[in-house]
C-alpha cells in the first residue's frame, strides 16, 4: 500500500491544481478560435499547445541547467539559506515567485514566506537562497502596506525591507561552490553560489532561448520583410505619414497603462506596444523591458491581430462619411527595381542612425526585402518567406505559450492588459483615419481615409480590411494596393518605436 502511495506522489496527478484546470480552458479557447474560427492559426496554434505544456507538471522538459547563481543586483548580502554540500530540489511544479519581497503586497505573506522557506532548508526543500538590500531600491508601481518586516530565524531577529531582492534556485542540483557573503556588498553578475547538477536543462527551456536571446523576432522580420512590396509606399510617400499617426496609439495607451497605476513605465511602455499590432515586435519588446508579462502581451498580441476584421470596421464607419468612403485615388505609378533597392539602403541606414536600438527588427526587415528585390537571390528569398519563418513561427509560439502559466497568467494584471490593448488597437485606428482627413483637408489629390486603418502593422490584414470596407461603398473602388503603403509603413514605424523605448526605459536608462 506504501508502495502504491509512494507512486502516486511521483505521478503528475498529485501535482495538478485549479489554475492549471483553468489554463487547460484558456488553451481550449485559443484552440478553438485558431482551429474552428482561424484566427491567427499558424500562432495561436503554438501558443495554445505551449501554454497547455506549461500546465502540466513538465517541469524537467522546461527547467534550465544547474549553474552559477548570480546577484541580480548591486547590493549587500542580509540572508542565505545555503550551505557548500546542501541539495537544492526544486518542485514538479514551479511557481512564479517574487523577485522582491515588496510584491507581496500583505505584512503577513511577506512574513509567512521568509520564515516558510527557511524552515525548508532544513530538509533541502527550500527555493529561496538569497536576501540582497539593493544599493538603489525599486519603485513599485503599487506600494505595499508595509516597508519593514522582523522575523525571527533561528532564535536570532532580522529586519528585511519591502525593497529587499530574493535570489531564487532555477534548478535542482547540489551546492558545490559557497562562501559565506552573508553582510558582503555585491555587485550586479557576481556569482554568489554554485549549484551542480548532471542534469542539462529541458527541451523547452533551450527553445526559449530564442526569445530570451532575442534572435526569434527579428528572424520572423525577415521573413516578412521578403514577403513585403514597399512599392506602394514608395509610389506614395506620403502615406508614410498615415502609418506614423497609427502610432500615436501605442503612446496614449502608454500614457494609460502608467496612469492606471497597476505597471511601472517599461511595463507600460510593453504593452502600448500591442497598439502596433505587431506580434513580434510586441513580443521582442516585452522580453526586453517586461519578460514577467510576454504571455499576456503576446497573446492579446496576436488576438487582436486576427480580430482585425471585427475591431476597425466600426470605427472605420462611425469616422467618415459615405462620400469619403467612395473617394477614388489615383493609380500608383510603376516603381523600379533600382528605386526599391535605394530605398531599403535608405531606409536601414537612416532608421538605424536615428533609433540605433531598433536595428535587430529594422536591420532583418530590410535584409529581407532586399533578398526579394534584388533578383540574384531567388533561393534565399523564398527560403526566408517559406520554410524559415515557418519554422521560427512554430518555435516562437510554442515560446511565448510555455511562459503561460496559471500563476502568472491568472492576474488582474492580465485583465487589464487585455483591455489596454483593445484600446491600443482602438486609438491606433483612429489616428490613422483622422490623419488621413486631416491631409485632405490642404490636399488635391484626395487620399480615401480608409486606408488611414490600415497604418497598424497587421500585414496585410488591415490592408484588406481598407479594401473590403470600400467595396461596401463602391464595389468598383480597389484601395487594396493604396492601403498597402501605410501597412508597411506602419511595420517600420512600430519598430522605431519599441527601440526608441528601449533606448529610453531599458537597462542603464
Amino acid at each position: 500500500m506504501k508502495q502504491i502511495e509512494e507512486l502516486f506522489y511521483q505521478t503528475g496527478f498529485f501535482a495538478l491544481e485549479w489554475r492549471m484546470i483553468v489554463m487547460w480552458l484558456v488553451a481550449a479557447v485559443l484552440l478553438y478560435l485558431a482551429v474552428f474560427k482561424q484566427f491567427e492559426p499558424l500562432l495561436l496554434v503554438p501558443i495554445a499547445f505551449g501554454a497547455l505544456l506549461a500546465n502540466l507538471p513538465t517541469q524537467n522538459m522546461v527547467n534550465s541547467p544547474a549553474g552559477a547563481i548570480l546577484s541580480p543586483v548591486n547590493g549587500t548580502v542580509i540572508l542565505s539559506t545555503v550551505e557548500l554540500g546542501d541539495d537544492v530540489r526544486l518542485p514538479a511544479v514551479v511557481h512564479e515567485m517574487p523577485n522582491t519581497l515588496g510584491k507581496l503586497k500583505a505584512k503577513s505573506e511577506a512574513e509567512e514566506l521568509i520564515v516558510s522557506e527557511f524552515e525548508k532548508a532544513a530538509e533541502n526543500e527550500q527555493m529561496l537562497l538569497f536576501v540582497i538590500r539593493p544599493d538603489v531600491p525599486e519603485k513599485f508601481a503599487t506600494e505595499p502596506d508595509y516597508s519593514e518586516i522582523q522575523v525571527t530565524l533561528n532564535s536570532a531577529p532580522i529586519t528585511l525591507r519591502s525593497t529587499d531582492k530574493l535570489v531564487w534556485a532555477d534548478a535542482s542540483g547540489s551546492v558545490s561552490g559557497y562562501q559565506d557573503i552573508v553582510g558582503e556588498h555585491v555587485v550586479s553578475g557576481a556569482e554568489l553560489a554554485d549549484v551542480h547538477s548532471n542534469h542539462t536543462g529541458g527541451f523547452f527551456h533551450y527553445i526559449s532561448l530564442g526569445i530570451i536571446l532575442e534572435l526569434f523576432p527579428p528572424l520572423i522580420f525577415l521573413g516578412v520583410g521578403a514577403l513585403t512590396d514597399f512599392g506602394p509606399l514608395i509610389a506614395n510617400p506620403r502615406t508614410l505619414l498615415l502609418g506614423a499617426a497609427a502610432q500615436f496609439g501605442v503612446f496614449a495607451t502608454y500614457a494609460g497603462a502608467m496612469a492606471s497605476g497597476l505597471f511601472n513605465s517599461s511595463q507600460a511602455a510593453a504593452i502600448g506596444i500591442i497598439g502596433g499590432a505587431d506580434g513580434p515586435t510586441s513580443i521582442f519588446l516585452a522580453n526586453s523591458l517586461a519578460p514577467e508579462l510576454l504571455a499576456p502581451i503576446a497573446v492579446a498580441a496576436y488576438s487582436y491581430m486576427a480580430l482585425v476584421p471585427v475591431i476597425q470596421p466600426p470605427i472605420m464607419r462611425a469616422l467618415t462619411t459615405e462620400k469619403e468612403r467612395k473617394i477614388r485615388m489615383q493609380s500608383l505609378r510603376k516603381v523600379s527595381r533600382l528605386e526599391k533597392l535605394i530605398f531599403a539602403l535608405v531606409v536601414l541606414i537612416f532608421c538605424i542612425l536615428l533609433v540605433p536600438d531598433a536595428s535587430p527588427l529594422v536591420g532583418l526587415l530590410l535584409l529581407g526585402n532586399f533578398l526579394r528585390e534584388c533578383g540574384v537571390t531567388e533561393r534565399l528569398s523564398k527560403a526566408a518567406q517559406n520554410e524559415l519563418i515557418n519554422v521560427i513561427t512554430i518555435f516562437l509560439g510554442t515560446s511565448v505559450g510555455i511562459t503561460m502559466t496559471g500563476d502568472r497568467f491568472l492576474k488582474a494584471e492580465t485583465l487589464a492588459i487585455l483591455a489596454l490593448g483593445v484600446v491600443a488597437f482602438g486609438i491606433a485606428t483612429c489616428s490613422g483615419l483622422l490623419m488621413a482627413k486631416f491631409m485632405n483637408l490642404f490636399s488635391k489629390n484626395k487620399i480615401n481615409p480608409l486606408i488611414g486603418s490600415a497604418g497598424v502593422s497587421a500585414v496585410p490584414m488591415a490592408a484588406r480590411v481598407s479594401q473590403v470596407e470600400g467595396q461596401k461603398a463602391d464595389s468598383s473602388n480597389f484601395l487594396l494596393m493604396h492601403a498597402m503603403g501605410p501597412n508597411v509603413a506602419g511595420v517600420i514605424g512600430t519598430a522605431l518605436v519599441a527601440g526608441y523605448f528601449m533606448t529610453m526605459l531599458g537597462s542603464g536608462h
